[in-house]
């Protein structure tokens, strides 16, 4: 059975003050089992982001629907979730990376990692071990591992927020250009945990304008011009 089933799913946005409304995505389908990634791609303002911020239902579509196979709820279509089952899979399940980093001030850089951790259930000794795991990983100096991060370089949020995000192990993980600010041995770091994520299970949602990237990582290529799928041949798989 499917992971994730996003089937014929649609945004509007409406401009209140011109009295206009856009079609910003329309027509979007595609499934997922468990462990494969997909990669969407397609112009700027093309709509990718939107189809991301559905699935998280940071927005909620106008049409379609989406259907997530959760551990905890069963069969579920996010579109009709309440707020609090999707409080739930944020914190259990649905893990977001973008390009951008929207933290609480008041917590450094470590006690963030291991927020993560510990809200998946696991001890304390755990979530030290794991954070410092991921960020030595990520190579963030130890140095500002207990300070805030407003005073962090772009690289340095954006390797934070992939940290934070990729810690819990997420049965479905959505990624939002998580490489657009990284130097090319950031990017290898990225996709080493990528690769490690899917091995174990981990469903993948990605937007890359690096396609090369993208090689030999997705599954499928959904292309945001055409509404078409596009299978891919992984070198991994053969031989």
């Amino acid at each position: 059975m499917a992971i994730l089933e996003v089937n014929d799913m649609g945004k509007k946005f409406t401009n209140h003050h011109f009295g206009t409304t856009r079609q910003a995505v329309h027509h979007v389908t595609f499934q997922l089992e468990k462990g494969q990634f997909i990669g969407i791609v397609g112009k700027s303002g093309s709509g990718k982001s939107t189809i991301l911020k559905s699935i998280y239902r940071t927005y909620l579509p106008d049409e379609g629907s989406i259907y997530f196979d959760s551990e905890y709820f069963g069969k579920l279509d996010l579109t009709e979730a309440t707020e609090r089952q999707i409080i739930y899979l944020r914190k259990h399940e649905i893990g977001y990376v973008s390009q951008f980093l929207n933290v609480m001030p008041r917590r450094t850089c470590r006690e963030l990692v291991e927020q993560a951790v510990l809200e998946m259930g696991e001890t304390k000794a755990v979530a030290k071990r794991d954070a410092e795991i991921a960020l030595m990983h990520f190579e963030l100096d130890p140095t500002i591992w207990d300070t805030f991060p407003n005073t962090f370089s772009g690289g340095e949020k954006l390797r934070l927020n992939i940290a934070i995000a990729t810690v819990k192990k997420p049965r479905l993980l959505l990624l939002d250009e998580p490489t657009a600010s990284l130097d090319e041995k950031s990017k290898q770091r990225v996709r080493d945990v990528i690769e490690k994520l899917k091995a174990s299970g981990t469903t993948l949602v990605g937007i890359f304008h690096d396609i090369e990237f993208m090689e030999n990582l997705c599954d499928q290529i959904f292309d945001m011009n055409s509404k078409q799928i596009m299978e891919v041949a992984s070198d991994r798989n053969e031989g």
